[in-house]
């Protein structure tokens, strides 16, 4: 399958609990919290390598706020309800792009922001270029950038491929530390440099 080894990239205040959120946790449980509030929504998504744009969905919108619980059931709903067969791949991924690298070696980036994206369908883009925007759109429960490899173009029969991230920082002992090559875990607080 193709999001086996897939990521989920989400930006956080470190300092304040690591909430993803510019908002009291007090209205994020009772009314949610505006996308503008959430720290990495409309952040640019940069290429991570050369490649060609073969495939974008764009124009799917986002809710406007997020809310635990409303985006828990709508992720729990569309998670159970989902067929490939009969909906649409934008259901779950919301606005993404897919794009062709080396090898035969596929990107996906979903859960754009709506409209963001400035690429087009055979585009050639190189490392660096910004290719659109993080998002809430699809099935997503908070503003986030969702990334995956896979050896196809057709998500249905798409394999997950395994991903290092060449170089990027980890905060630990106080002080920033790159590192080369690995995967960052899930508890760490790291950032992709040039």
């Amino acid at each position: 399958m193709g999001l086996r080894y897939a990521f989920d990239f989400l930006q956080v205040d470190w300092q304040n609990h690591r909430k993803f959120y510019h908002a009291s946790f007090l209205r994020y449980l009772l009314f949610g919290v505006p996308l503008k509030k959430c720290i990495c929504w409309g952040q640019p998504i940069h290429a991570p390598a050369d490649g060609k744009i073969v495939y974008i969905k764009d124009g799917i919108p986002e809710r406007k706020i997020v809310h635990w619980l409303i985006d828990s059931i709508l992720a729990l709903k569309h998670s159970t309800s989902f067929n490939e067969n009969v909906h649409d791949y934008s259901k779950i991924a919301g606005n993404y792009i897919m794009m062709k690298c080396d090898n035969g070696v596929y990107m996906a980036f979903a859960h754009l922001q709506t409209n963001s994206t400035n690429v087009s369908i055979n585009d050639e883009v190189k490392k660096g270029d910004i290719i659109g925007n993080v998002g809430h759109s699809g099935n997503s429960t908070g503003p986030h950038l969702h990334f995956q490899l896979m050896d196809s173009a057709n998500i249905k029969v798409a394999k997950g491929i395994p991903c290092l991230f060449e170089k990027y920082e980890i905060f630990q002992d106080n002080k920033w530390t790159t590192i080369y090559n690995s995967i960052p875990s899930k508890d760490d607080q790291f950032r992709f440099i040039d």
